[in-house]
């Protein structure tokens, strides 16, 4: 299926994503300048380098300061075209905001994410044209995957003035931004609406319910041989693929499903509802663990966490434990699940698990934790049988894309890559500056240069 511009659910509809409010709303016009008025402009802007697409945030907060909301945007978006959602979803705390002056002196840092946020939804909000595409190139661009990735590059491709096809397997796009953020950051709207916005910037296609496969055999395929026959290049932003599994006695069958897919379903799927679960048990110490635990404890369910290490060793960063704490959200370390315990007729009553020491089990120390659903939040595996159907594209060990960090080129010298499926797993915003990395080598590919 062909768009030029991708379906908006029904926001009215009954998906239990709508139950969210925002737990950073937006600025109005009176805040967003009160707070830019806060901002040292520090010439040596240490939340310059702390942000992974270097946006100028000096420049940007002093322009919303007077008034000047559109030269803001165009800062932003010059570096970052997905600056609206990294301004919701962007760890700040960690990156920008975390490396603000302020904090030097116990002092609340500046809220970027919410002055970037501001400033990119009022420009848009009153004129979207705000780049105008070079003339066109006649060269054209598959990109495989509809996520962060492949949108931030298509759009930038697009006013290169090269026209750019996405082609992605589910029949939403946004990838990550779309399916797997936090309700309480970021609406399925919200992303989608930045997609329609980026696919507005040019030639920009969006194929949907297109899976790329190494031959092909249906209408809803086509071979990644087919591409390079048919593009210039091609752009692969594939992420990453299903939910790991923990691989225990009691895991299959109902009542035990994987992180991402539930997150997904609770923002996109109006039929869910969670009759008859009040404990849930998730496993993992990852920030999509404390994502949908988070998710979970504000509806009203009792979650708990499961970690095999200790608490400083969990990868989820301490912001977003300290918030989930705050809504209910409970945390068990040291505990490694090791069976999951169902009743005569196979609904799941709980967890079993064992103490560990250094992550490793201690002989005897069992205990059941009582449960009505299992969440699975060990990691994701890889797209790797996408990935090799392209001839000269190769993987590292842990199944991620090879390519030049200086050029985002794989193996093939058509085709490109960068996102999840090239750093195993990073920030919205790391996907970007990658994409845009890719997509100065492939301009350059495109024009004339090696």
């Amino acid at each position: 299926m062909k768009h030029n511009s991708p379906h908006i659910p029904d926001v009215e509809g009954d998906r239990l994503e709508v139950l969210y409010e925002d737990k950073k709303p937006p600025y109005d016009d009176a805040e967003a300048i009160a707070e830019a008025n806060r901002c040292l402009y520090c010439v040596d802007a240490p939340c310059i380098k702390a942000c992974p697409t270097a946006i100028d945030i000096p420049t940007f907060i002093r322009k919303i300061g007077t008034g000047n909301v559109k030269g803001a945007a165009r800062t932003i978006l010059t570096q970052n075209l997905l600056g609206k959602s990294c301004g919701q979803v962007c760890p700040v705390e960690v990156l920008c905001a975390g490396a603000c002056v302020y904090n030097d002196w116990s002092r609340d840092p500046i809220k970027i994410g919410r002055l970037q946020r501001y400033a990119v939804e009022k420009a848009i909000a009153e004129d979207p044209q705000l780049f105008a595409p070079k003339p066109s190139t006649g060269k054209r661009i598959a990109l495989v995957g509809a996520g962060p990735a492949s949108i931030a590059a298509a759009g930038w491709l697009a006013l290169e003035g090269h026209a750019a096809a996405i082609y992605e397997k589910k029949f939403l796009p946004g990838g990550l931004n779309t399916l797997g953020i936090a309700p309480y950051k970021m609406k399925v709207e919200e992303a989608l609406q930045e997609v329609t916005w980026v696919l507005s910037l040019g030639n920009v296609e969006l194929y949907e319910g297109v899976e790329i496969v190494a031959v092909s055999g249906s209408p809803d395929e086509v071979s990644a041989s087919a591409l390079l026959d048919q593009y210039d290049a091609v752009f692969l932003g594939l992420g990453l693929g299903p939910d790991s599994r923990l691989k225990i006695p009691g895991e299959d069958g109902g009542g035990v499903v994987g992180a991402t897919h539930l997150i997904e379903r609770l923002k996109a799927d109006p039929t869910l509802r969670f009759k008859g679960v009040d404990r849930v048990v998730v496993v993992g110490g990852g920030n999509t663990a404390v994502d949908i635990a988070h998710e979970l404890a504000l509806l009203g369910i009792d979650t708990t966490m499961v970690y095999r290490g200790g608490d400083h060793e969990m990868s989820a960063y301490e912001h977003e434990l300290a918030s989930g704490k705050v809504d209910g959200m409970k945390v068990l370390c040291e505990r490694q699940p090791v069976a999951v315990l169902r009743d005569n007729v196979g609904k799941v009553i709980g967890v079993r698990v064992v103490r560990t020491e250094d992550k490793k089990p201690v002989p005897g120390a069992e205990e059941d934790l009582k449960a009505d659903m299992v969440v699975v939040a060990v990691g994701q595996s890889r797209m790797t049988e996408v990935a090799r159907s392209f001839p000269g594209v190769e993987l590292d060990m842990r199944g991620r894309v090879i390519v030049d960090p200086k050029t985002g080129r794989t193996g093939n010298p058509k085709v490109w890559s960068a996102g999840d499926c090239v750093n195993g797993g990073k920030e919205v915003v790391n996907a970007v500056a990658e994409a845009k990395i890719a997509v100065t080598s492939m301009h350059a590919f495109l024009t004339g240069g090696a």
